[in-house]
């Protein structure tokens, strides 16, 4: 049975260097540290790499991301694999568990995540099984 859950997250950014092989290319690389905050609490990171047109509001990005802590007291991790996009503003995310990545008392999770942006501030949505 699928639960959907909803918290808030901060995020650290920390640019990190484009070779020279992907600097023709235009993109961007970071790295994310993110703190977890209700039903699912820790904290997790993310290796992103993406491009964006600033003047158009389009680009994309693709990333992996590992969690460990909690989810509703049951102890473990998994990984995330994000590709999201968006075109003119209008974003489109799939954010999705990767199979079988679980660990300890997350070892059967399966599911995705949405972020929401609001006021500057980071949330999730998450929808899972265990």
């Amino acid at each position: 049975m699928t639960k959907t859950i909803k918290g808030e997250f901060e995020l650290k950014a920390t640019p990190y260097e484009i070779s020279d092989i992907e600097q023709p290319l235009g993109l961007m690389k970071m790295i994310f540290n993110k703190t977890f905050h209700g039903e699912l609490s820790g904290s997790s990171i993310v290796s992103m790499m993406g491009i964006l047109n600033k003047e158009t509001g389009s680009g994309g990005y693709v990333a992996i991301e590992k969690f460990e802590g909690t989810l509703e007291g049951k102890k473990g991790s998994f990984y995330l694999q994000h590709s999201s996009n968006m075109n003119n503003g209008a974003q489109s995310q799939s954010i999705n568990i990767i199979p079988n990545s679980g660990t300890d008392e997350l070892a059967s999770i399966s599911g995705s995540m949405i972020i929401e942006i609001k006021d500057g501030k980071h949330f999730y949505i998450f929808d899972y099984d265990l």
